[in-house]
């Protein structure tokens, strides 16, 4: 028997085929051989000009994250978030992600909401844990609660969203008593689409699939196939406590680039990669496996545009995800650059992979 779903579940249409969008990180590194470093004011509005390229282009999403270190702008996502809303007017707006564990769902929730008004229905939240940790100090937590935190915040910010009213106690915030969250979104549910940002981790999308949450899932690099086995456990731990996994949607996020040639786009493309990741990661992208993402089954979508069309139809294939959203502006990338592959999605891509993926 099929348990019926608690959750507000995004709105996506299977027919219209794979939903295609962009994310950023908001990363302020500079240009890794002129050494160029635009403003933090101007990175922050060439965010917002990104998403209104995006909606222009055709694409369905866009999603900023947040991230609380030196090189990134990110910290205050929502309120980015925020004025993208009030600059486009079709395009679906996300958190990518969202850091529950150290934010309260209260706030949370009353700033997405909020969001969600201005945007007339377009938000949506990916709750996640940080793989930089540095937030856990700066914001005062501890972080040996860091999966405890997650799971504790994660359930409270259901909660909320699925009742006007709440009554909670845990351990990591004074309780609620009958407390009166607004405001609401203006839908039937009075909620948002809350996805789950699992990681490689089993565990957490095990969690995501007995919860029978979306579930958000990034990936950096290798071969495709080897992603496959944490959405697999997703849909058998959503189909084990009763849900109907095909109804739950899957995403799929990663690195994008798309040049006329492939050879140009993995040489202009791999500076970025490498000196990003060194600044924000601490430690380079490695050169051998950035270059197997010349394979169609490798997860790196870097390459021309009948290039990366063949990648994305084959890892729709392989994990049937209902949405993929790509990170075009990594490591200092120029405006002009992100232009380039906006107008190539746009052109050549997403129609493609559209015709092939839609029912």
């Amino acid at each position: 028997m099929v348990r019926p779903n608690p959750h507000v579940l995004p709105q996506i249409d299977k027919q219209k085929g794979l939903e295609i969008g962009l994310y950023t990180l908001g990363d302020h590194i500079a240009h890794p051989l002129s050494g160029e470093r635009i403003s933090a004011k101007q990175r922050i509005k060439d965010l917002i000009e990104m998403a209104q390229l995006a909606e222009q282009a055709g694409l369905d999403l866009f999603q900023v994250g947040e991230s609380h270190q030196e090189n990134f702008i990110s910290q205050a996502h929502l309120i980015i978030l925020s004025a993208i809303a009030q600059a486009t007017s079709k395009i679906k707006i996300a958190s990518g992600a969202t850091i529950i564990s150290t934010s309260d769902p209260v706030r949370v929730f009353e700033d997405a909401a909020t969001i969600d008004l201005i945007s007339d229905g377009r938000m949506e939240l990916i709750a996640g844990r940080a793989s930089r940790i540095g937030l856990y100090e700066l914001l005062g937590y501890d972080l040996q609660d860091y999966e405890t935190l997650f799971e504790e915040r994660f359930q409270l910010l259901l909660e909320i969203n699925e009742n006007a009213v709440v009554n909670w106690e845990g351990e990591f915030r004074a309780p609620l008593n009958d407390a009166e969250i607004i405001p609401r979104p203006d839908n039937p549910s009075q909620g948002l689409p809350i996805w789950r940002a699992v990681g490689g981790s089993h565990s957490s999308a095990y969690k995501a699939g007995t919860l029978g949450v979306p579930m958000y899932q990034a990936h950096l690099g290798g071969a495709a196939d080897s992603f496959k086995q944490t959405i697999d456990i997703y849909r058998d731990a959503a189909e084990n406590e009763g849900f109907d996994s095909s109804i739950l949607p899957v995403a799929t996020a990663g690195f994008l680039y798309v040049r006329e040639d492939s050879k140009q786009a993995y040489q202009e493309y791999y500076p970025h990669i490498n000196e990003g990741m060194k600044l924000t990661n601490g430690s380079g992208f490695p050169k051998g496996l950035f270059a197997q993402g010349q394979d169609a089954r490798s997860i790196i979508n870097v390459g021309d545009p009948d290039l990366v069309i063949e990648k994305l139809l084959y890892q729709h294939e392989l994990f049937g995800m209902d949405r993929y959203v790509g990170q075009i502006d990594f490591g200092g990338v120029s405006m002009d650059n992100i232009k380039r592959t906006i107008d190539l999605l746009g052109t050549k891509v997403v129609p493609a992979v559209k015709k092939y993926t839609s029912k």
